[in-house]
């Protein structure tokens, strides 16, 4: 096969050159100039050349020849949160309340001076809830009343004394001031209990006896209760009844909703035997009365 010519020469027509006539003594031949250089690519370049283009030319085919992903409609998303929701274990709205609440929650220790011993003893276990991430917590007036000293252990194992700052005898209600806090102390988020009904679900966490801390659901059984005390020395109005489990202990603890937030301080159970042990009707002080023990604005 004949080989193409890789460039070409000029195409101007040739002249004649002039007749010089005979050459004289002093004339000499002219110098000859050279012709100039041109660059001409080798055949390999060009093979390489040309495969690179081919290599191009198949890609561009193979992505125009690619069919588009199909378009995800409303019916397809839905089809996939049905098969997420029965293919994986969800936690339940009580553990998720419990894990929001369970870092303001607190075990609150009274001690008083034994008169038989003249020693400081242990008085009484409750519980409190951090409400200011300074250390400011509110339990019940009747756990740490009288006490010599207060002790309070946070969530992380940290223990720390604590002052009383502030009453609402009527509700039961003490403020309490830890003098040492967590770096990353949380305070629990508190919710009116305006839209609050009988029926809600709702989560008493505290230190029944001491053990926790412990968490019990239930609903809530009713609102604008009235509790007279067994030695009918206080009658507290306005409670939130309640039949989640609450025991010794669980006084001054936060009554929660399932998202974790706070709507009433537990404060007493009714019982009328000589056991103290929970049959069923706990009562909370709704928090807008708790709060404003601590001088915190209504909802």
């Amino acid at each position: 096969m004949r080989r193409p010519a890789l460039y070409s020469s000029s195409s101007r027509p040739a002249q004649a050159a002039p007749d010089p006539g005979p050459p004289g003594p002093a004339d000499s031949p002219p110098a000859a100039t050279p012709a100039p250089a041109r660059w001409a690519p080798s055949p390999r370049l060009l093979w390489i050349a040309i495969g690179m283009l081919l290599l191009l030319l198949l890609a561009s085919t193979a992505l125009v020849g690619r069919p588009a992903p199909p378009r995800l409609t409303q019916k397809d998303i839905d089809a996939a949160v049905l098969h997420t929701l029965a293919t994986a274990t969800l936690p339940s709205p009580a553990a998720k309340a419990y894990e929001a609440i369970r870092p303001s929650v607190v075990r609150v220790v009274s001690y008083a001076i034994d008169p038989k011993t003249r020693k400081e003893a242990e008085r009484g276990v409750g519980t409190g809830v951090v409400i200011v991430d300074k250390g400011v917590i509110l339990t019940n007036l009747h756990v740490v009343a009288g006490a010599q000293t207060i002790k309070v252990t946070f969530f992380d194992g940290l223990e720390s004394t604590a002052s009383i700052t502030g009453v609402q005898a009527e509700n039961d209600l003490a403020v309490l001031q830890a003098h040492k806090i967590p770096d990353d102390l949380q305070a629990a988020t508190l919710r009116s209990t305006a839209d609050l009904a009988p029926g809600d679900q709702v989560m008493a966490v505290g230190y029944p006896f001491g053990i926790g801390p412990s968490a019990s659901a239930g609903v809530v059984s009713g609102l604008q209760r009235v509790f007279r005390s067994p030695e009918g020395k206080q009658e507290m109005n306005n409670l939130i009844q309640f039949d989640a489990a609450a025991n010794p202990g669980n006084s001054g603890g936060p009554l929660v909703t399932m998202e974790g937030e706070v709507v009433g301080i537990v404060t007493a159970i009714l019982n009328p035997t000589q056991s103290r042990t929970f049959i069923g009707i706990g009562f909370a002080v709704p928090i807008e009365n708790a709060a404003s023990a601590v001088g915190m604005p209504p909802f």
